[in-house]
């Protein structure tokens, strides 16, 4: 490796002498979407900004799509289009923000070169896919400027919309939030026959906050308690709007912000219809008015426009912060007379772990009360055995629990919400611990041995050191 490199240490607490004198300097980045408004307590429940409603709106980017096989990778930087003719200078994969979505059948063999283009070290993360140790992302692998990285596994697992993002050491948070992330579908045979929207009705949703300088470029200016952006976009998009018909759609959703949760509704009152999550399919759909999604989770969505005319609006708004995230725009008839079923998959329930652990999550850089060491295995697993998780946390929440290796199923929250939401069933990746709760997962490591990772998805409390090594043995 060609850059030098200080003691993780030290590393760290120039980690968090900066994350301290840039406190707040968040809000100091210049607002491209409108003029910052300061909320009141009584418009919106937790943080963020209210803005005014922009004139105009922009088209939604979506991403092109491409196979895993024979790909190429590049992390560059590069300008790209925000949308009404502001560009803006970001890292990207491709040239493209948010990068191309690549798109797999289960069974599929993807072989993908990763470039790195950066003047930092890095290395690609693919999050939700369940691959060998190395081809995970771990940041022990990271390669240096102008490096590159090969993978090559087999696709082998229920259909679901995953992603990427890189995942190097103390450096993830900056260049996420400098745009480097991607979709990565996966799709089966078992949701091949449900008839789901598809084709221009199924679209993926990438939202995210962000800053950007009086340029109009995209900053990074972090604190210890995690990124928070004054700008929303969706796909890259400042102000987006997407026509839509008289029809049912398939909006597959990640938030890829660093620290930021969404608190999702429909300007019309009209309920979304959940489908799945990270790990994929429900078992059943669900009809809500309102899906909460933290950093790194995903949401399969139905929204069912076939009650409305053409000339329509309905926004997608996040209910924390009143931002407008996404405008859809009736521009046409549809002929879609089919509907969504209710019975969707079938899940084997983990049941009688063998052992329990407990990881409590402590600050913003510890995890049992350890910062994280590159080189330090902190615990091990038995291959193909059930075991409880529980998750907790000593204050500074939320904390966005996200394991490799493996997908899990939540089994209970203690204190704080109380409860398992609906779109925290299935298979799960992520979860989300609020202070004074307690989560408890089932997880299986069953399908690779090797050195796996245990994170909290806030991407400042990751990089400060709230990550543990283990190894499935």
């Amino acid at each position: 490796m060609s850059e030098t490199r200080e003691p993780d240490g030290m590393n760290r607490r120039v980690f968090l002498q900066r994350a301290a004198l840039l406190a707040g300097a968040v809000a100091a980045g210049a607002t491209l979407a409108g003029t910052h408004v300061p909320r009141t307590p009584e418009a919106f429940e937790v943080y963020g900004t209210a803005r005014p409603q922009p004139v105009a709106r922009n088209p939604l980017y979506v991403p092109p799509t491409v196979p895993p096989s024979a790909l190429s990778l590049t992390e560059a930087p590069a300008v790209v289009d925000l949308g009404g003719g502001r560009t803006s200078s970001a890292w990207t994969y491709n040239g493209l923000m948010p990068g191309p979505t690549i798109l797999a059948a289960r069974g599929d063999a993807a072989s993908i070169h990763l470039l790195n283009g950066l003047t930092k070290e890095t290395i690609t993360h693919w999050h939700g896919m369940i691959v060998d140790d190395q081809n995970d992302g771990h940041p022990r692998f990271a390669i240096p400027p102008g490096g590159a990285f090969p993978y090559a596994f087999t696709i082998d697992q229920r259909a679901a919309m995953n992603w990427y993002h890189p995942h190097p050491h103390m450096l993830t948070g900056e260049q996420v939030a400098l745009g480097l992330a991607g979709a990565f579908i996966v799709t089966d045979t078992e949701e091949a026959v449900l008839g789901l929207p598809s084709g221009v009705h199924e679209v993926p949703l990438v939202v995210r906050d962000a800053s950007f300088d009086k340029s109009g470029n995209l900053i990074y200016r972090p604190r210890s308690g995690g990124f928070l952006g004054n700008t929303p976009l969706v796909n890259g998009t400042l102000n987006p709007k997407l026509d839509v018909d008289t029809a049912r759609y398939r909006f597959r959703m990640l938030n890829g912000a660093n620290s930021r949760i969404f608190g999702l509704v429909l300007s019309s009152g009209a309920p979304f219809t959940l489908i799945g999550n990270d790990g994929g399919l429900l078992e059943a759909a669900f009809s809500l008015p309102r899906v909460e999604i933290g950093p790194g989770e995903r949401l399969d969505l139905i929204v069912d426009f076939r009650g409305l005319q053409v000339g329509d609006r309905v926004m997608l708004r996040d209910a924390r912060s009143g931002w407008d995230l996404l405008e859809f725009v009736v521009a046409g008839a549809g002929n879609d007379t089919g509907s969504t079923p209710t019975a969707l998959s079938t899940i084997l329930p983990l049941s009688n772990p063998v052992r329990t652990r407990h990881f409590q999550f402590e600050a913003m850089s510890k995890i049992n009360g350890l910062e994280y060491e590159i080189g330090r295995i902190d615990f091990q697993v038995p291959f193909g055995e059930t075991e409880l998780w529980r998750f907790s946390t000593k204050g500074n929440a939320p904390h966005p629990v996200h394991v490799h290796g493996a997908s899990f199923q939540v089994q209970s929250r203690t204190g704080g919400r109380e409860q398992v939401y609906p779109w925290e069933r299935g298979w799960k990746d992520t979860v989300l611990l609020e202070d004074g709760e307690t989560v408890e997962v089932l997880i299986r490591f069953d399908a690779f041995r090797g050195i796996y990772l245990l994170h909290c998805h806030k991407l400042e409390h990751e990089d400060m050191g709230m990550m543990s090594n283990f190894k499935v043995v």
